[in-house]
C-alpha cells in the first residue's frame, strides 16, 4: 500500500510542477505582500525623513507629509472601540465565570511579573552601561504631577464607570485645582517677608479618552450575563458575533493602507526634529540603554517564557506577529495593533478566540513592559545627572514603584514621564532634568510599544497553554478559523491544480 501511495504521489508531481508551483508562489506573495510592504513602507519613511530634514521643512510642509499618516490612525481608532466591545462581549459568553475568572488571573499575574523582570533589566544594564554619568542641559520642565493614591483612585474609578456611554470617549481623572494667589507674612530671622502660598483643591473630573478598563469590565459582565440566558441570549449573542466579524472584514482592508500610513508617521517623525545626530550624541548611553534592554526583552526573556510554558519554538510564533509588530512601532500604541494582533494570534498561532479577545485588550491597557523599563532605567539615569546616585534601597523603591504605576499610567499625554517624575519626587531627586527626555521620546517611544506589543502575545500564549484543559471545545473558534482560512488563503475552486488533486486524493 505504502509502495502505492509513493507511485501515485511521483506521478502527481511530475504530472503538475508546472502548475502547482505558480500557485504556491503566488500564495507565498500574497500572504507575505503585506509584511513586504510595510517593511518597505518603514524603509522610505527613514528615508524621506532624513532628507526633508536637511531642507528644513516649514509646519505646512509637515503638516501634508504626515496627513496620510494621521488619516491612518484616525481609521484604525475608530474601529478598535466598537471591535473591543463586541470581542469581549463573544468572549465571555462562550465561556462560564469559573474560566473567564482564571484566564483574568493567569493574564494579571503573568503582566506583574513581566514588568518586575523589566525593571530589573533597566537596573543592571544601568549599573553596568553608566548613563547618566555626564553632565546634560536641562531643558523642558514638568513640575505639576499626581499624587499616588489619587492614580490609584482613579484606577478603580474608571475599572467601574458611572456611565457606559460616557466611558467610549471619557476617563475618570483626578482634578488639581490651585485657586487665587493667598499671601502670608513669613518672618525670616529678624526680616518679614510677604509670600504667596496656594491651597490647592482635589476633585474628582473626567478627562478626553476611551476609559478601556471600564467597557472591559462592563462587557465581560454582559457576555457573562449573555451566557447564562440560554436561549434567551441567543439572538443577542449571533448579533454581537456577526457584528465583530463585520468590523475585522473592515479592519482588513483598512490594514493594506498600513505600508503608506506607517511611511508617513515615520517621515513626519524624524523630519519634524532639528538635530537627531547632536539628540542622540547627548544621550547616547541612556539610549543605548534603553535600546539593549528593549531587545534583551524580545529576543531572550519573553521568547524565553514562551518556551518554559508552551514547549514550541518562540520565534516561527513571533514571526506571525510581525505586522502588528510593525503597526505598533510606527503608531507608538499597542492599541492601534489591535486588530492585527487579534487576526495574528487566532488564524496563524491558533489560540482559542475566546482567550484572545479577552487577553489582548486587558494586556493593551495594564501591560507595559516596554514602559517600565525606560521608567526605572530614567530614574536610575536622572538620579546621577543631578548628581543623586541611586544606592540599593533607593533602587529597589523604584522597582516596586514601577511595577505597581506601570498598570496605572494616567491618561496624559507622555504618561511614563509623568509617572517617572513621581517616582523622583517619592526618592527626593529633583525632577528638573525630566524635559531633555523629550528630545528622543519620538524613538524611545516606539521601541517601548514594539516591546509591549510582543509582551501581549506571549501573555495570550501563556494564558491559552495553562487555561486550554479548561476551555473545551468551541464551535465558534472553528468557525472564526474557517473564515479566517478563506481570508488569508488563495481560492483554487475549479483551478486546474486543485481537480488534480481531487483527482489524487
Amino acid at each position: 500500500m505504502d509502495i502505492i501511495q509513493t507511485q501515485a504521489l511521483e506521478a502527481t508531481t511530475r504530472r503538475c510542477p508546472r502548475r502547482c508551483l505558480p500557485w504556491n508562489v503566488k500564495g507565498m506573495i500574497r500572504n507575505n505582500l503585506l509584511m513586504a510592504l510595510t517593511a518597505l513602507g518603514i524603509t522610505v519613511g527613514f528615508s524621506l525623513g532624513f532628507g526633508l530634514r536637511e531642507l528644513d521643512p516649514d509646519y505646512d510642509a509637515l503638516l501634508w507629509t504626515g496627513m496620510p499618516g494621521e488619516l491612518y490612525l484616525r481609521l484604525l481608532r475608530m474601529m478598535i472601540l466598537p471591535l473591543i466591545v463586541c470581542s469581549v462581549i463573544t468572549g465571555s459568553a462562550s465561556m462560564n465565570p469559573k474560566v473567564n475568572g482564571r484566564i483574568c488571573v493567569i493574564a494579571f499575574i503573568y503582566i506583574v511579573a513581566s514588568t518586575f523582570v523589566a525593571c530589573l533589566v533597566a537596573i543592571l544594564l544601568s549599573l553596568v552601561m553608566r548613563s547618566g554619568d555626564a553632565v546634560l542641559q536641562k531643558d523642558e520642565n514638568i513640575t505639576e504631577s499626581m499624587q499616588t493614591q489619587d492614580i490609584f483612585a482613579d484606577l478603580l474609578r474608571n475599572i467601574v464607570p458611572d456611565n457606559v456611554v460616557e466611558a467610549t470617549f471619557k476617563q475618570a481623572q483626578t482634578k488639581y485645582d490651585r485657586g487665587e494667589p493667598r499671601y502670608r507674612n513669613q518672618t525670616v530671622g529678624n526680616t518679614t517677608v510677604n509670600e504667596m502660598y496656594y491651597i490647592v483643591t482635589k476633585a474628582s473630573g473626567k478627562t478626553d479618552g476611551v476609559n478601556i478598563l471600564g467597557l472591559l469590565f462592563a462587557c465581560t459582565l454582559i457576555g457573562i450575563a449573555t451566557g447564562k440566558m440560554a436561549d434567551k441570549g441567543k439572538a443577542f449573542l449571533h448579533f454581537m458575533t456577526s457584528a465583530t466579524d463585520v468590523i475585522m472584514e473592515v479592519l482588513r482592508w483598512v490594514l493594506w493602507l498600513t505600508p503608506i500610513g506607517v511611511g508617513s508617521l515615520i517621515t513626519v517623525s524624524i523630519a519634524s526634529d532639528a538635530d537627531v545626530v547632536t539628540v542622540f550624541s547627548r544621550l547616547g548611553m541612556f539610549v543605548g540603554t534603553v535600546t539593549v534592554g528593549i531587545i534583551i526583552e524580545q529576543i531572550i526573556i519573553l521568547p524565553a517564557v514562551y518556551v518554559f510554558f508552551v514547549r514550541k519554538n518562540p520565534f516561527s510564533f513571533l514571526a506571525n506577529i510581525t505586522r502588528a509588530w510593525l503597526i505598533g512601532f510606527a503608531a507608538t500604541s499597542s492599541a492601534v495593533a489591535i486588530p492585527e494582533l487579534i487576526h495574528a494570534l487566532e488564524v496563524k498561532n491558533k489560540i482559542d478566540r475566546r482567550v484572545v479577545r479577552i487577553v489582548v485588550p486587558f494586556c493593551c491597557t495594564i501591560n507595559s513592559d516596554g514602559s517600565a523599563l525606560f521608567i526605572t532605567a530614567a530614574a536610575v539615569f536622572l538620579g546621577r545627572l543631578s548628581g543623586h546616585s541611586l544606592d540599593g534601597t533607593e533602587m529597589c523603591i523604584v522597582v516596586i514603584l514601577t511595577t505597581v504605576m506601570a498598570m496605572a499610567l494616567p491618561a496624559v499625554p507622555s504618561s511614563s514621564l509623568v509617572t517617572l517624575v513621581m517616582i523622583m519626587t517619592s526618592l527626593n531627586i529633583p525632577a528638573d532634568n525630566v524635559g531633555i527626555l523629550f528630545a528622543v521620546e519620538w524613538y524611545l517611544d516606539r521601541i517601548r510599544t514594539s516591546c509591549n506589543v510582543t509582551s501581549h502575545t506571549i501573555c495570550c500564549a501563556v494564558t491559552y497553554q495553562l487555561c486550554k484543559a479548561s476551555l473545551g471545545e468551541s464551535s465558534g473558534q472553528k468557525d472564526l478559523e474557517k473564515g479566517s482560512k478563506d481570508f488569508i488563503t488563495i481560492n483554487e475552486k475549479g483551478s486546474r491544480n486543485s481537480k488534480d488533486s481531487a483527482e489524487f486524493v
